[in-house]
This record gives C-alpha cells, sequence and structure tokens, in this order.
C-alpha cells in the first residue's frame, strides 16, 4: 500500500507550503506515512487526466491511498470531481481530504458530500474569473487614495 499526496497550484507563483503543511498533520491523524507528494502547476480548469493527477491514479493499485488538501485541488469542475473519484473508487484507491477531514470511500454519502463540495469549488473558479476579467483593464494602474 502507497501513499500519495497530490498538491495542485494553478500559477507557478503561488506556493504549496499551506497544503503540504496541512496535508501532513492530516496525514499524521490518520496514520498514513511515507507520503509520496505529487506537485502540479496547473489550472484546475485543465482535464485531470492530462496533468500529472491522471498519470498518478492510473500507476496506483488497490488499497493506495490518495490524499487531497481540498476538493478544490482535484478539480474545479464538479464533473471532474466525480470522474477522478470514480476512477479511484473502480481501482479501489481510498480518497482522503484533509480540509474537509473526508474519507471519501465511494459511498452514496461521499458521493453527495463530494458533488456539494466540487459544484462550490466550480462557482468559486467561475466568481474568480469574473473578478479577474472585470479587473483586466485596469491592470497596472495605480489609483489615488479614496479613488473607486
Amino acid at each position: 500500500m502507497a501513499n500519495f499526496a497530490y498538491l495542485r497550484v494553478s500559477t507557478d507563483e503561488q506556493d504549496v507550503n499551506n497544503q503540504k503543511h496541512g496535508l501532513l498533520e492530516y496525514c499524521n491523524q490518520k496514520g498514513l506515512s511515507n507520503i509520496e507528494f505529487i506537485i502540479d502547476s496547473v489550472s484546475g480548469k485543465a482535464p485531470w487526466r492530462e496533468r500529472k493527477l491522471g498519470a498518478l491514479i492510473s500507476k496506483m493499485q488497490a488499497g493506495d491511498n490518495l490524499v487531497f488538501a481540498e476538493v478544490s485541488r482535484m478539480a474545479r469542475s464538479t464533473l471532474q470531481v466525480l470522474e477522478i473519484l470514480s476512477a479511484c473508487a473502480e481501482k479501489e484507491v481510498n480518497v482522503y481530504v484533509a480540509k474537509q477531514q473526508m474519507i471519501l470511500d465511494g459511498s452514496m454519502q461521499a458521493k453527495i458530500t463530494a458533488t456539494v463540495l466540487g459544484l462550490a469549488a466550480e462557482i468559486e473558479r467561475e466568481f474568480i474569473s469574473q473578478r479577474t476579467k472585470g479587473l483586466g483593464g485596469q491592470k497596472g494602474k495605480r489609483f489615488a487614495a479614496g479613488a473607486a
């Protein structure tokens, strides 16, 4: 049985240390040791099979453990989150989510929880996208104090 942790950031400027710290703490609580960290710098919108996550899941075996910092680190779409969980369930890989303190074991309750959290991540991504698009024309401009 092998233990893997998948850490994903959207840009090279972002740091995985916060994710790593939370994962290590969670893994210690769950008795998971000898964690192999897979670090990926790619948008959560990118298809999961084309990311390092796809290669990781394809090599995993029954009884292996896969830990994520939070559901949004899997993917930013509900469909992709469910596909990842389905692929893991098919291979009998145990999926843990540190922030939500969950084990996604393929049960109906786990699927419902993952769907809700995946949808929340998708909505969050859309809000972020709208905010950054709104700033597009103002990037690099300076504003006087008190000016809107």
